[in-house]
């Protein structure tokens, strides 16, 4: 029994670092290519260890963009700008809106409550690439092309996370409920001093969740967005990639490839016990 269980815990853990290396692989083949020369890329064999550009490249491609002759040339830095301030803004948005709608349809009453939910609630069937004509119009007619209010409010509203906070909210037990009502707590102070402090696992899970659905938009900012400063980091890395008789300068390419998985990559390590928690447990 200890032989096979041991057998068990050794191919487990083997086929765990197979699937890592196939997964890190061609993130490793990116990086490198992001510390060598075009010519180094262009010409075979393909370099397996990085090379000795990697400043000259990440620096060139964040405050430069593409060398001249080979697309579109704008700084790297400002792509991430963009980006980092619409996923921030839809994940702090879709945050604030969901919690305050879970609040009102848990724990008030009023005519309609439950419509209102299952109204919510089948939005989830409407995601953007659905209603992208009308909601675009709207904008449009708002005067919000080429803004960060053009790329944020559009998608600030979610019904899955007021899904989520709702059933949240519906555990909590109607005693700790009472307590505060009969301490003198307000609807909104009860809102802010209970229900927050004990919904941040959650929240923290949301946010990983939502800051990687923000950041990785690429149909919507390529709508609202017709100057190039505009840009996102996915439209910029596209915009990158050659197409037809083009030349691409493919160190920058993979350079901007590897900074634009950064921000994502750092927001999981540093929430990742929150997120874990939010996911696996509810905490009172």
């Amino acid at each position: 029994m200890i032989e096979r269980n041991k057998k068990g815990y050794f191919m487990s853990h083997l086929g765990l670092i197979i699937g890592i290396i196939f997964i890190f692989f061609p993130v490793w083949l990116t990086f490198v290519a992001s510390t060598v020369t075009q010519e180094d890329i262009i010409q075979p064999p393909f370099p397996l260890l990085p090379g000795p550009h990697f400043f000259e490249n990440y620096s060139y491609a964040l405050f430069e963009g593409t060398p001249e002759g080979y697309g579109k040339n704008i700084p790297v830095i400002k792509l991430l700008i963009n980006s980092a301030i619409m996923a921030l803004g839809i994940t702090i948005g879709k945050i604030i809106i969901s919690l305050l709608s879970a609040f009102a349809i848990v724990y008030f009453r009023f005519p309609g409550r439950k419509f209102f939910f299952w109204l919510i609630f089948i939005t989830l069937m409407l995601p953007v690439e659905v209603r992208i004509v009308p909601t675009y119009e709207i904008a449009a007619k708002l005067n919000l092309l080429n803004s960060y209010a053009g790329l944020i409010f559009p998608l600030i509203a979610s019904a899955t996370a007021t899904f989520l906070f709702r059933q949240f909210f519906m555990t909590i037990p109607n005693e700790m409920v009472e307590a505060a009502r009969m301490d003198g707590a307000k609807p909104m102070k009860f809102f802010i001093d209970i229900l927050i402090p004990i919904s941040r696992t959650n929240i923290a899970a949301l946010f990983v969740i939502l800051f990687i659905y923000g950041w990785n938009q690429y149909l919507w900012p390529l709508l609202m967005t017709t100057d190039p400063n505009m840009n996102t980091i996915v439209m910029g890395i596209n915009q990158m990639i050659p197409g037809g008789d083009d030349f691409g300068h493919w160190p920058t390419i993979m350079a901007t490839s590897i900074l634009a998985m950064l921000p994502p990559v750092l927001i999981i390590i540093t929430m990742q016990r929150f997120f874990v928690k939010g996911l696996l447990e509810s905490e009172k």
